[in-house]
């Protein structure tokens, strides 16, 4: 019978044939999450790995069995100001490997970073793909915090005469519509850093989770991040012409490794600029944008809580259908480790 044994992974000086194993085993998880997505190309995979901002610590074992992997735990954690009760963590086990334990082992070195780092709150997602996820979920005394949904939108079957409407009906008189490509400008980094404050305004539902505050340091992390994976940001910004104040933006996020999808990344608009259509402005423009620039997209990926009623109208009304649930857990540390004391295995 061929060993066992779980070992930390460190993409930063694993071996070539360390990273083949591992994209392997990836790409066996992702063809059931993702089935009709081409397997990750081995060095997307490892840029991927590779490209950790300096802000987010994360620690990852791997299962293996001879040379193979067949399971694998991630413990996630910012340092940063907010959130510092919290752990975001990830376990997949490869289906022939499941209900063998494997979860509860690495879910003990996990619970083990949560101690050292003293984090009380555990959080994970779950896809309605893999149903083991929830059922492990349940077994471990979580609940769910929020549900929601990935949206895909079929880039053919996209009405253009709504994208024109929409940016014909737009406050042109009171608000600019603008554009960076690529990093932030310098010049208007403090200003990007309150920007963002609007996506705390999103709905959270029972998630226990705190404001989040940006640094300017940290958006560039992120951006030398995105840059080492390939991968490109366009965001589009709405701005008063009065007050010159940032009123709301929205950002798309594209890869050469994955050249016929799009993924939507945050939209928001501020509470006190809304009413005046600049969500579906912001949106018409930017989909307007990608059919002109990036004619190989053929579909548009975006996820949204369930609860977010505003947000789903905007994307059901461009033609978006949902594609995929999901469910984010949350758990306390110390009923994880009542978990891993009292049951077998």
């Amino acid at each position: 019978m061929k060993a066992f044994e779980i070992k930390a992974f460190d993409p930063q000086v694993a071996s070539q044939a360390e990273f083949e194993a591992y994209n392997d085993f990836a790409n066996r998880i992702q063809a059931e999450e993702w089935p009709e997505d081409p397997p990750s190309q081995l060095e997307e995979t490892i840029r991927e790995l590779r490209a950790t901002p300096p802000f987010v610590v994360r620690q990852r074992w791997v299962v293996w069995h001879d040379n193979e992997i067949v399971a694998q735990g991630i413990a996630t954690f910012r340092r940063t100001e907010d959130n510092q009760h919290l752990l975001w963590f990830d376990i997949a086990v490869l289906p022939e490997m499941r209900r063998q334990g494997w979860a509860k082992r690495l879910l003990k070195l996990i619970a083990d970073v949560a101690q050292q780092e003293k984090r009380r709150l555990l959080m994970t997602s779950t896809d309605s793909a893999i149903p083991a996820g929830e059922a492990f979920m349940r077994r471990l005394g979580a609940r769910p915090g929020q549900v929601s949904l990935t949206n895909q939108l079929n880039l053919a079957e996209l009405d253009r005469e709504l994208l024109r409407r929409w940016q014909e009906r737009a406050p042109k008189d009171e608000f600019e519509l603008g554009l960076w490509e690529g990093p932030y400008p310098e010049e208007e980094l403090d200003a990007i850093v309150k920007l963002r404050e609007v996506m705390n305004t999103e709905p959270r539902d029972n998630l226990e989770i705190e404001d989040v505050h940006w640094t300017r340091e940290q958006l560039r992390q992120i951006e030398a991040s995105l840059a080492e994976q390939k991968t490109e940001r366009w965001t589009m910004y709405v701005r008063e012409k009065k007050t010159g104040n940032l009123a709301g933006y929205t950002e798309v996020f594209w890869s050469p490794f994955e050249p016929e999808t799009l993924y939507q990344g945050d939209t928001g608009v501020f509470p006190e600029y809304r009413g005046h259509g600049l969500g579906k402005w912001l949106k018409a423009a930017m989909l307007e944008k990608v059919l002109r620039d990036r004619p190989q997209v053929k579909r548009v990926r975006t996820g949204n809580a369930t609860s977010n009623a505003s947000m789903l109208k905007i994307n059901y009304e461009l033609g978006f259908r949902p594609y995929k649930q999901w469910t984010t857990w949350q758990v306390e540390l110390e009923k994880v480790l009542e978990y891993l004391r009292s049951s077998p295995g």
